[in-house]
């Protein structure tokens, strides 16, 4: 498998969609929406845009449950509702255009109302698959997203002219520049999230993540110019995480508002430096939910990127599934194999492996490491599948192992032109999975501690990988010596192999 084809992110481990359902359900705004929808009828009215009427937004919001004496109260029902409407869980008639014509008594210019009523995908709540909750919730999340997007109030006053209209120059405010910088933060949110040694059960402090958007790669001590775009982006995703954390995408916790008050800008070098020092939580945490990976994903795979899923390859053969976990991370390699065998006979299934870790390509030696990997819990019932590859010149010394790590007895020596070729395969597996770690040398110079006259013979294997390989153990190998005798062995296998 080229490079170009490995996948873009990591494996994500979903929960399943009836689970997935009902956190949709139990998400506040979600469940707002819906209960404005089967409130919604007869005497229900609503303006040239879907809206609800003003005066019906105390009644809307009475409804929901919510505080009367609350300045906010009527502003959350009019969200809810143009969920409802956006997802199709509210139908809406606008108001006909009567062309503004006065009939002479003075009633030309009142205001006019469409009507709404529930809509039919209202019936899925109940009565329809998980994945079709699932859809009225992305339907949702679309509308949610949109919103986050838009400058908050303060930023449109602010841009008000002197004619109370908005100076869309002085906002500096583009909607596409918006949505895309929020859907970069969403992804770099997933990608901390499900690559192995992130946070994939912890929060991300707000600073990280605004700061993965606006830092350049590469830049060593950020200048105060960045510090200050980190400041700016931190204070945005503030705002755009309270509006998401309704729907259910996020856990956040917002920015302390006492470290607001205790300086302008909480990110500025004396205070960024002092992150360290106190509870990195006052500068805002965020988490994305286990729908949130759901919604995520979703969005991605229909932007075309490749963000696959523990489980997807359980009904695929076992030539996809090495093919793709060979460039998992090992846990998430480990699960997927897993799901595979789970509902695969044992010897069908090791016979299967086996067959697909052949091959003298670029991939063979990872393909053939998690083929050992798969086969590693495997027990008396995956033997004859084992035995019958111990003549093969790819996959004996993967059998010769297997058997030996089970106490079996019988097992026939390898020839030496086995062990080297083992040795080789087994270094450039290591080399493929995690490239040049602090283990690799320790393995290095394990598996020739053994082998008199090493170099002096393995640079004749035929492996595709043997020049590759001793040329990183001429940099790597923790003996000076040895190290010296591979690069010799190198440039004796370049020699013997066209380029």
């Amino acid at each position: 498998m080229s490079a170009d084809s490995h996948p873009t992110l990591p494996p994500v481990r979903l929960h399943s969609d009836a689970e997935l359902a009902r956190d949709a359900l139990g998400a506040p705004l979600f469940a707002r929406a819906v209960r404005l929808a089967r409130w919604a009828g007869p005497d229900t009215r609503v303006g040239v845009g879907g809206e609800l009427a003003t005066d019906q937004l105390p009644e809307a919001a009475a409804v929901l449950g919510l505080d009367a004496a609350d300045a906010d109260s009527g502003g959350y029902a009019s969200q809810a509702w143009r969920v409802a409407v956006d997802t199709g869980l509210v139908d809406v008639t606008e108001p006909e255009d009567d062309g503004g014509e006065d009939d002479g008594g003075g009633e030309g210019n009142e205001e006019r109302f469409g009507t709404a009523a529930p809509g039919e995908d209202l019936a899925l709540v109940t009565s329809g698959a998980p994945g079709d909750v699932l859809d009225l919730w992305l339907a949702a999340l679309d509308t949610v997203l949109a919103d986050a997007a838009v400058p908050d109030l303060d930023a449109l006053v602010d841009a008000l002219d002197a004619g109370g209209e908005i100076d869309f120059d002085r906002l500096d405010w583009n909607p596409g520049r918006e949505a895309d910088f929020l859907d970069g933060v969403l992804a770099n949110l997933y990608l901390l999230t499900v690559t192995e040694g992130g946070a994939a059960d912890d929060p991300v402090p707000l600073p990280v993540l605004a700061a993965s958007m606006v830092v350049p790669d590469g830049m060593g001590e950020p200048t105060d110019a960045v510090l200050e775009q980190v400041s700016d982006a931190m204070m945005r995703l503030d705002d755009q995480f309270r509006q998401l954390e309704p729907i259910g995408l996020v856990e956040f916790r917002p920015v302390d508002e006492e470290l607001m008050a205790e300086a302008d800008d909480p990110l500025e070098p004396e205070t960024a430096s002092a992150a360290d020092d106190e509870d990195v939580s006052r500068y805002g945490m965020v988490r994305l939910t286990p729908l949130g990976l759901y919604g995520i994903r979703a969005r991605m795979l229909e932007a075309g990127v490749d963000a696959p899923a523990v489980g997807e390859l359980a009904e695929k053969g076992a030539d996809a599934l090495l093919d793709a976990v060979s460039f998992y991370s090992e846990n998430a390699a480990q699960a997927e194999i897993e799901q595979w065998l789970a509902g695969r006979e044992l010897p069908a299934a090791a016979a299967e492996l086996l067959a697909a870790a052949r091959g003298d390509d670029e991939g063979g030696p990872l393909r053939r490491l998690r083929c050992q990997q798969a086969l590693a819990p495997a027990g008396p019932e995956a033997e004859p599948a084992v035995r019958s590859v111990l003549d093969d010149p790819e996959l004996g010394g993967l059998a010769r192992v297997w058997l030996a790590e089970r106490g079996v007895s019988d097992v026939p020596a390898p020839d030496p032109e086995m062990v080297f070729w083992l040795t080789v395969d087994t270094i450039a597996a290591q080399l493929a999975a995690d490239g040049e770690t602090e283990e690799l040398p320790l393995l290095m110079g394990s598996l020739t501690a053994h082998h008199a006259g090493f170099f002096e013979e393995v640079w004749r294997v035929e492996h595709p990988a043997t020049a590759y390989v001793l040329e990183a153990m001429g940099r790597l190998h923790p003996d000076k010596k040895a190290a010296k005798e591979a690069r010799k062995a190198a440039f004796k296998a370049r020699s013997r192999r066209p380029a």
